[in-house]
């Protein structure tokens, strides 16, 4: 049976961006199942004590933009770090990746065209015809994703999905799940790369 790494990430993210290819080729290079779980980042935060960037001291607000620029710099990938569309609600996203999951296709290379599209194409990934831009591009029914997209199941699936998160002592995303430890943010994807490697038992509190 495959290593299973829960990823719990919102579309909005641009940390989940920056993470996204690293976790992608740290799952390949061990062969691990990675098992997508978008959820509502204002649920996890609210019991982690985050705030959203608007609301955090002006110097915190500095630091994350120079934060996004950094680890792009050193990740390869462009970033703009206050992109036209955004702040930019991800619910019709996360949503649209959890039905192409249970429509049985991996989500990961759409996901990719979504993270993008937000910090690096300029693109409005709360606008449905932009989703289904991409949903063609990798090749899926579009008019169907996105009509299960808009069930209440998949809606219970991303608030269960948070539920999860918190259980996990998840604080924010990107967080990577490992055997119940909890790697949060993209700079842990190497600590997560060395944990598979070794196989060492997980750590807990």
């Amino acid at each position: 049976m495959a290593t299973v790494i829960d990823y719990y990430m919102t579309a909005a993210s641009p940390f989940t961006y920056l993470g996204h290819q690293p976790l992608r080729a740290v799952a390949e290079m061990h062969g691990a199942e990675i098992r997508v779980k978008p959820v509502r980042l204002a649920d996890v935060w609210a019991v982690s004590g985050a705030l959203p960037p608007p609301e955090r001291p002006p110097v915190r607000q500095r630091q994350r933009l120079v934060e996004l620029q950094r680890i792009a710099d050193y990740r390869g990938v462009p970033i703009n770090p206050k992109p036209k569309h955004w702040p930019v609600d991800p619910t019709l996203a996360d949503h649209t990746i959890i039905a192409l999951a249970e429509a049985g296709r991996d989500p990961l290379s759409f996901m990719e065209r979504v993270l993008a599209g937000v910090w690096a194409n300029e693109e409005d990934i709360a606008d449905r015809d932009t989703l289904a831009r991409f949903l063609a591009a990798e090749g899926a029914d579009a008019s169907a994703i996105l009509e299960r997209a808009d069930s209440a199941a998949v809606a219970a699936i991303r608030a269960r999905n948070g539920e999860e998160a918190i259980a996990a002592d998840v604080v924010g995303v990107p967080a990577y799940v490992l055997a119940g430890e909890a790697f949060w943010g993209q700079d842990r994807v190497e600590y997560l790369d060395h944990a598979l490697a070794s196989g060492r038992a997980p750590f807990g509190a």
